[in-house]
């Protein structure tokens, strides 16, 4: 006793929208081959309460419990715009009672400017996707940079260390143990070799860098590679 759906339609984050194409048309059909008027007419009165009928079954809280998400709303496709015009001239109200019940009553051209909107949507949240994990490689990127500047910085203080300790050691070498080497040199052997001269210092100067806290946004927690 379920009513199937002809057509469900996904929408971006997770909606979607139910498409049915069940009305019955006979009525519509008969008054079009009907010779006298008054079988025309009373035909086309049929036809509009049968898309009327169809549009109140498709608003009942059991059809609309089956899905699950809920539809943003549900359509009622006729497939051309004379039985929509047919049934519109004997019920002046049934778009807008339609609306009311989230049906929205649809021909052919109207259901591709709907399929070709939804088709947009997708579109427009594919981009937005794609410009969020940009986004979010972008922060990862820096925030391994930061993280890799911080390395830099460690080498960079573990050489003046290294220079500083280097010149110390040759100031003292220069000073106390390099004079008394040439004196005992000069005491006991003058003409052995020219007196030893001390090694040059160095002298460099390491260009600083510095990370700068909080200067963008980066994900949760710190990750060294």
């Amino acid at each position: 006793g379920r009513k199937r759906p002809d057509l469900i339609v996904k929408l971006p984050e997770g909606r979607q929208v139910v498409i049915d194409a069940k009305v019955p048309l006979r009525a519509y059909l008969e008054a079009y081959e009907a010779t006298d008027t008054g079988i025309q007419a009373a035909c086309l009165v049929r036809h509009a309460r049968s898309v009327r009928d169809h549009m109140n079954a498709l608003s009942l809280k059991d059809y609309w419990k089956q899905f699950s998400p809920t539809p943003d709303f549900v359509v009622l496709f006729l497939p051309g715009e004379a039985f929509f015009g047919a049934a519109l001239d004997q019920d002046k109200t049934l778009i807008e009672d339609g609306i009311e019940r989230r049906i929205l009553i649809a021909t052919p051209v109207t259901l591709i400017a709907l399929l070709r909107s939804v088709a947009m949507s997708w579109q427009q949240q594919s981009a937005s996707e794609n410009a969020k994990k940009i986004w979010e490689t972008g922060i990862e990127l820096f925030d391994r940079i930061k993280t890799f500047v911080r390395h830099f910085e460690r080498i960079r203080d573990g050489i003046q260390r290294s220079t500083d300790a280097f010149n110390a050691a040759l100031g003292s070498f220069e000073s106390r143990v390099l004079p008394s080497a040439n004196r005992l040199k000069d005491l006991t052997a003058p003409e052995h070799g020219e007196a030893i001269e001390c090694p040059a210092p160095v002298e460099m100067a390491l260009r600083g860098g510095s990370v700068r806290e909080g200067a963008a946004p980066g994900p949760e927690g710190e990750h060294e590679h």
